[in-house]
C-alpha cells in the first residue's frame, strides 16, 4: 500500500490510528445506548467498558505494534472508552425517561431529567 496512497508508511499509520479511535469511541457509545436501551443498570456500562479497553489494546498491540499488556495505556483506553459510553448511556436514558413517561418526566437537559410539577 505504501506509494499507492500515500508517500510513506507513517501516513497509511496515522489513517489507521484515526478509524481505529473513530470505531472503539463509536462502539463505545453503541454500547452504553445498547444497555440503556435493555433497561439495564450503570455498572454494565462499565463492564463493557472494561472489555472493550482490552480490545482497544489488541488492535494497538497488532496493527501498531504497541505493548498490549500496559496498565497505564489500558487505563487510558478505559477511562476514554468509559466517557463515551456514558454520554450514550445518559443521552439514551433520558430519552426513554422522558419519552416514555412524559406524564411523569420532562427533560432538563441532553444528560437529565426532572419530575413534572
Amino acid at each position: 500500500m505504501q506509494g499507492l496512497f500515500f508517500e510513506t508508511d507513517s501516513g497509511v499509520r496515522y489513517v489507521l490510528r484515526v478509524l481505529v479511535l473513530i470505531i472503539g469511541f463509536w462502539t463505545a457509545w453503541r454500547s452504553g445506548k445498547a444497555v440503556a436501551d435493555s433497561w439495564q443498570e450503570y455498572p454494565v456500562v462499565v463492564i463493557y467498558s472494561l472489555l472493550l479497553g482490552f480490545v482497544m489494546r489488541f488492535l494497538h498491540f497488532s496493527l501498531f505494534a504497541g505493548p498490549f499488556i500496559s496498565p497505564f495505556y489500558y487505563a487510558i483506553d478505559v477511562v476514554l472508552l468509559l466517557v463515551f459510553a456514558t454520554i450514550g448511556f445518559r443521552m439514551h436514558r433520558t430519552g426513554q425517561m422522558t419519552e416514555k413517561y412524559y406524564w411523569l418526566y420532562e427533560k432538563t437537559s441532553a444528560f437529565s431529567w426532572k419530575k413534572r410539577d
